[in-house]
């Protein structure tokens, strides 16, 4: 599905390969660019809740993680700090975030990172039976079900996120 208002040109990224080379069963949706996580799954044809943002944390020197929390939720720290056993985690600022993933901020996904990282995907996630994840470019999303993001990337699934106020 490709939107007319979408981003010129077909060009691949990294997650778009490397989605390819693990096998993982997907779809490739090109959108316009959005001015918020409801526009953006309205474009994709998805309930806000199958949208998947992903977030960096850092755990210590140059140890990191993704955390894929739907949108309307956000992740608890008390949750994730109690799931790792540590005390302490921190966010990246963007230009870290681009050093450690190879990805500049708001096109960030697991898939193609410039290295490996841990992944945790929200349980609330799970129960959908399509998600979007970011395909590496600002309008470019990969479609999937759940279960496949979960093992294409080796995830943990874990209750990590709090719906975010106003958004029940």
């Amino acid at each position: 599905m490709t939107d007319p208002g979408a981003p010129p040109g077909d060009a691949d990224t990294p997650a778009l390969a490397a989605v390819r080379e693990l096998g993982v069963e997907h779809r490739v949706v090109r959108t316009a660019l959005a001015n918020s996580a409801e526009e953006s799954a309205s474009m994709q044809g998805i309930p806000l809740e199958a949208l998947l943002r992903t977030i960096v944390v850092r755990r210590g020197e140059d140890d990191y993680l993704f955390v894929l929390v739907p949108a309307g939720r956000r992740f608890d720290w008390p949750k994730l700090r109690a799931h790792l056993g540590v005390s302490r985690l921190s966010l990246p600022d963007a230009d870290e975030a681009q050093r450690v993933t190879g990805y500049v901020r708001y096109t960030i996904t697991p898939f193609g990172s410039t290295r490996a990282w841990p992944v945790i995907a929200d349980a609330a996630a799970i129960g959908q039976p399509v998600v979007a994840i970011g395909g590496g470019a600002r309008g470019v999303n990969l479609h999937l079900a759940p279960d496949d993001l979960v093992r294409g990337l080796g995830a943990d699934v874990v209750d990590v996120s709090i719906e975010e106020p106003g958004k029940a």
